[in-house]
């Protein structure tokens, strides 16, 4: 599919964001970008730094988040060095030149090939006044700063804030101090660039401001130093500018709990509001190209920006549609436009055979997820399991539930599923029915009346969806 790019529209892209990047996002369109790119943080960092030990590929994550040299770093690497179109700066090709030979051609080195390419089409696509913010841990962080001074520096773009987000929690460290911060750096593409003060303003303290009220007049521990200048306390109660290091911005088990997902890197909507009001006006453009579980399209919404999300894998496509929709209403959910989903056999056919080891499991997504319209839970490893790709649940009546489990099969020239249906009350192991359904069957059949007939063969009674 291809269109001319709209700023006025909200776009949802499923698929390569370097791809999409290149093919469809005009240069200079993109007020605001803020990523938060995977990284698996959680390996021992000498097994990152030296690449000791095997690599496990990304199989049914809800992200990819482990880096291997394999063909597409290889590639991605050559590009840069060849440099072809005279797409990268000269710093950051030395710089990835450099990297090599201190770093080996490892996970770590394959990362930061992936993000070289895809934060120079960042800087691209941006607009003179624009910005970017770049969310990371402190695992890469440094590598990540260098690469992106390489690329936004030489283009007169400036380095303006290493923010410091800071939280607590409990912690099994017991060799080192607990690690209980992320950063996140901020660039802008010019030195002309929006910045609005006023929207992001938080409270002073109360001791603060109770210091500052006792030296109104004589009295305090400032009498007779300066005399106040009349409503100059009207000023403090309009609040402060944050500083680089936000304390009152809560994560992971602290997000509220009518916000909280389950999604493994989900980050709170305060954050994104902050880079958002702070970083762009009403009717701007903003764009994520790792928009996960899809906070910074849901704030954008919310605060009136136009907006561009970007992922490879259906499970957060699919999250991002249905959370628009409970936030929002089916008509704002509905009016997104979407690109890179199946829409026919042949774009089914093309998901199922694609040869990429990063989205080998996305088919059977695609197909679980839009046949459940986005309500299935994805079943994230196999084995014991005999081959079960996801769950659905669905009402039997005004007080019970049951569940489905769906299996995709994609191989040859056959594609169906396998529905196991049971219902409470049965025992389990009678009543697998394998009921075996063209893959058409996604763009013909609702799934409230293949449930219905399941629900009538097997149980004899008629669902309430």
């Amino acid at each position: 599919m291809s269109y001319a790019f709209n700023t006025r529209k909200n776009i949802l892209y499923y698929g390569d964001n370097l791809e999409v990047l290149r093919k469809y996002i005009q240069s200079e369109t993109v007020d605001l970008c803020y990523i938060d790119p995977p990284f698996n943080s959680k390996r021992n960092y000498n097994q990152i730094y030296n690449n000791i030990g095997s690599e496990d590929r990304a199989q049914s994550q809800a992200f990819i988040d482990t880096w291997t040299w394999d063909e597409h770093a290889i590639e991605g690497y050559q590009e840069i060095l060849d440099n072809n179109g005279g797409r990268f700066t000269k710093q950051a090709i030395e710089l990835i030149k450099g990297l090599t030979n201190v770093l080996g051609k490892g996970s770590l080195l394959a990362y930061l090939v992936s993000m070289t390419l895809r934060i120079t089409e960042i800087q691209r696509v941006l607009k003179p006044t624009g910005s970017f913010y770049l969310h990371c841990d402190p695992t890469a962080s440094h590598y990540l700063k260098l690469i992106v001074d390489g690329i936004f520096v030489p283009n007169g773009g400036d380095y303006r804030n290493e923010i410091v987000w800071c939280y607590t929690g409990p912690s099994a460290a017991k060799k080192d101090f607990p690690r209980k911060h992320d950063t996140i750096f901020r660039y802008t593409k010019s030195d002309k660039f929006i910045f609005n003060p006023n929207d992001v303003r938080v409270k002073y303290s109360e001791s603060f401001m109770s210091r500052r009220q006792a030296a109104e007049g004589k009295a305090g521990i400032y009498a007779g130093k300066y005399e106040r200048e009349p409503g100059e306390m009207d000023a403090y109660k309009k609040g402060k500018l944050p500083e680089d290091w936000w304390s009152d911005i809560p994560s992971g088990g602290q997000i509220s709990r009518t916000e909280r997902l389950g999604y493994p890197t989900q980050k709170p909507e305060a954050l994104l509001r902050r880079i958002i009001s702070a970083s762009s006006n009403e009717d701007d453009t903003v764009l994520d190209a790792y928009c996960g579980c899809g906070t910074a399209v849901i704030e954008a919404q919310e605060l009136n920006r136009n907006w561009i999300g970007m992922d490879i894998t259906y499970q957060s496509i699919a999250l991002i549609l249905r959370r628009l929709e409970d936030t929002f209403g089916k008509a704002t959910a509905d009016s997104v436009i979407l690109d890179g989903i199946p829409k026919d056999m042949a774009s089914a056919y093309a998901l199922a055979n694609k040869k990429d080891d990063r989205v080998h499991k996305e088919f059977e997504k695609w197909a679980v997820l839009t046949y459940t319209h986005n309500r299935a839970i994805i079943h994230q490893k196999k084995g014991a399991d005999a081959g079960i790709d996801g769950i659905a649940y669905f009402r039997t009546n005004n007080t019970d539930n049951a569940k489905i489990i769906l299996q995709v099969k994609s191989g040859g020239n056959k594609m169906y599923w396998k529905h196991v249906f049971a219902t409470p009350g049965v025992p389990f192991w009678l009543l697998p029915i394998m009921i075996p359904v063209e893959i058409i069957g996604l763009f013909t059949k609702p799934f409230a009346l293949m449930i219905r007939l399941f629900a009538n063969m097997v149980a004899g009674h008629f669902v309430s969806l």
